[in-house]
């Protein structure tokens, strides 16, 4: 790799790091080391440029990657304490930062609740008075795209063609009222209520800018239409230089189902005309042969911008492709495949990855990498804080830790229901915005009794009393944390609630969870099984649970192998990789058969980019297989192999085993032992 000691870049690098006249699109193939890029160029930006770290801020779409990011500046600055002074954060997390500074132009309250997707779920429910999970998700869904799109609910319900498109509608336009009379906000609006700001006042706006004066955009591909237009309102101004750095791959552009969109490129583009376009090509992490397959697939795509990945890691070993009798056969072939492999190579298990391109997949490999006892950890599983039943338990538990917690309330108040319905909540969320305090303070203060009858109060009145009771039993000296927790789900009948609600089996299960969580919150009440950590008490507890929900997922990784959909891998890579389940129907899946043709060709190109991601996760091997049949429902049904393994135009030494070839439990057994005398294959 040529170098300056400066910066230990490539040339394109070195110049997307210098480059300071103006907006820069910096296109970053997989494994081409973006990361780096952005890092080097904030460095240069304070320790070259002269702008205070205070003023320039990263966006990128996970906090893991802007903590990675944070930490990896620290290294670089002759002073580390000024990268804590950087904004570097998620869309969202920016968003948050406007919107609590600037909550009184939006005529939010200073602590204004932000609901998670459960709560906006029961929203939606009562809305729509249906059960339907599955409908309430498209709804959400819908109101969604709207957001995320600009669309305000009128003109949503004018442009409905569909019957079912005017009820989400006008369901849309009810659920912006009822948050707006909570004070609160969800998750779409944490964007696109500061981009309504920015648009409708220009000092709020000048303000911003003034303070970011430098912006660079990690992943530009994968931005909705809302987050472009933050980033273009906080970048452009009457007299002003727009002063950006964005950075993406229109290859890895796979998340059209949430709103991105690869147009926000060609807008780039004609928004800012004197766009400086540097293309980093130089891959770090893959063999030649995984590159070469990986440009021959997506060169099928129509190209914004003309690239192709090289490496200088030698040709590498060829990529297997294998065809499988049936889905059983093919998890069965590759748990013994990837066990031999890693037994030659002398490998870790996390030097592997299984992707699918759907979760439905992952069952039947789970079960066949524990027969033969390989362990494996999943990407993008539900946590177990993120079960509603403990989300339930929890939000009583904060709201006595934290009477000011609004969501929390909404959730505790409701769950199970005790009389109290949307109509009173939004008479007591106007209330509480009148008087810029708490829901729960709010159904205490003198001049409620004016607004809601006395059968409305009556339930709300008794909730706060029951909380309070908890609160004082909470911070009572020597208080049995064990017993609170007893008394409490005694007190609001959660075990009768969750029979009610659901039927026997999923009660059950549920009921069981939260034993579960009980047990454990009192476990680590007492300090542990033998006793000799200090006691904590519910208010200790409550702020452990909250604290170990936010910095889930930072534990070491464990020796396994990791199990993952293709959206879930993005941004990871593994030296060897089994991507499996390749065929039509599956990958490219198969979608909606009745969508119109100009829709079809574009999901055929967002699937083709997906099978990229996938062929780049790989740095050193890279086995591919597909069914011959595979089991749907009850029935056996006859696959086709993917259309994307004729586009990867193998060599003849890329193998497709004959059933006689396949790896039976015996041969490998030879294999093994043939193989304990081998030298280490680097």
């Amino acid at each position: 790799m040529s170098a300056t000691p400066q910066f230990g870049l490539n040339a394109p690098q070195r110049e997307a790091v210098r480059y300071m006249d103006g907006p820069c699109l910096v296109l970053a193939g997989a494994g081409s080391g973006k990361t780096r890029v952005i890092t080097q160029k904030i460095a240069h930006l304070i320790e070259e440029c002269g702008y205070e770290p205070r003023h320039i801020a990263a966006l990128t779409f996970t906090n893991k990657a802007a903590l990675e990011m944070q930490e990896r500046i620290a290294k670089l600055l002759k002073d580390p304490r000024g990268a804590k002074q950087l904004t570097v954060s998620t869309f969202h997390s920016l968003g948050v930062q406007i919107l609590r500074r600037e909550a009184k132009e939006l005529g939010l309250k200073d602590r204004f609740s932000i609901m998670d997707s459960d709560d906006c779920f029961s929203l939606v429910q009562d809305m729509a008075m249906t059960t339907d999970k599955g409908e309430i998700r498209r709804i959400q869904n819908t109101i969604s795209l709207w957001k995320n799109g600009m669309v305000d609910p009128e003109t949503a319900i004018k442009s409905a063609v569909t019957e079912d498109e005017a009820q989400a509608g006008r369901i849309y336009r009810d659920y912006v009222a009822t948050l707006a009379s909570y004070q609160a906000v969800d998750f779409d609006d944490l964007i696109r209520l500061p981009v309504q700001l920015f648009r409708d006042k220009d000092e709020v706006r000048e303000r911003w800018q003034r303070k970011l004066r430098y912006l660079l955009v990690d992943e530009y591909q994968d931005t909705n239409t809302c987050q472009y237009e933050l980033v273009k309102l906080l970048v452009t101004g009457i007299g002003k230089k727009p002063m950006f750095t964005a950075v993406g791959d229109d290859d890895q552009a796979i998340y059209a189902w949430r709103g991105a969109t690869i147009e926000n490129l060609k807008t780039l583009q004609i928004d800012f005309p004197d766009l400086k376009v540097i293309k980093l090509e130089q891959n770090y992490r893959s063999t030649t042969r995984i590159l070469q397959a990986a440009n021959a697939v997506i060169s099928n795509n129509p190209k914004l911008f003309e690239k192709s990945l090289w490496s200088e890691h030698g040709l590498g070993d060829p990529i297997k492709v294998m065809a499988m009798q049936d889905d059983e056969h093919e998890a069965e072939q590759v748990a013994i495949m990837l066990s031999a492999h890693r037994f030659e190579r002398r490998a870790k298990f996390s030097d592997y990855a299984i992707l699918y391109r759907g979760n439905h997949q992952a069952r039947i490999f789970e079960q066949a990498l524990r027969r033969e006892r390989i362990p494996y950890v999943m990407s993008g599983g539900q946590s177990f804080f993120d079960r509603a039943e403990i989300k339930d338990i929890m939000s009583y538990l904060r709201l006595v830790a934290n009477e000011d917690d609004d969501p929390a309330f909404i959730r505790a108040v409701t769950t199970p229901k005790r009389g109290v319905g949307k109509t009173t909540l939004e008479v007591l969320g106007n209330f509480a915005g009148q008087w810029q305090c708490s829901l729960f303070e709010a159904l205490f203060k003198g001049g409620i009794e004016s607004k809601l009858s006395e059968r409305q109060l009556a339930p709300l009145r008794e909730f706060g009393n029951f909380i309070n009771g908890l609160e004082a039993r909470a911070h009572r000296p020597g208080e049995s944390a064990a017993e609170l927790l007893d008394d409490m789900i005694k007190a609001i009948n959660y075990e009768a609630y969750l029979y009610e609600t659901f039927d026997d089996r999923a009660a059950q299960s549920k009921w069981q969870n939260v034993v579960d969580f009980l047990g454990w919150l009192k476990e680590k009440g007492t300090g542990g099984r033998d006793g000799t950590a200090e006691e904590k008490s519910v208010l200790d507890l409550t702020q452990m649970v909250a604290l170990m929900t936010m910095l889930e997922g930072k534990d070491e990784e464990p020796d396994a192998v990791r199990m993952s959909t293709l959206h879930a891998s993005k941004g990871l890579e593994f030296p060897h990789v089994f991507l499996v389940g390749v065929e039509e129907g599956i990958l490219p899946h198969k979608g909606d058969p009745d969508a119109p043709m100009d829709t079809l060709g574009a999901r055929i190109e967002e699937e083709r980019r997906l099978m990229y991601v996938g062929i780049t996760r790989a740095q050193r091997t890279l086995h591919i297989s597909w069914c011959k049949r595979r089991k749907r429902a009850r029935e056996s049904i006859n696959c086709d192999v993917s259309r994307f393994i004729k586009e990867m135009r193998l060599d003849e030494g890329d193998a497709v085993p004959t059933e006689e070839e396949k790896v039976t439990p015996q041969a490998r057994l030879a294999n093994l032992k043939a193989l304990l005398n081998k030298p280490k294959v680097a």
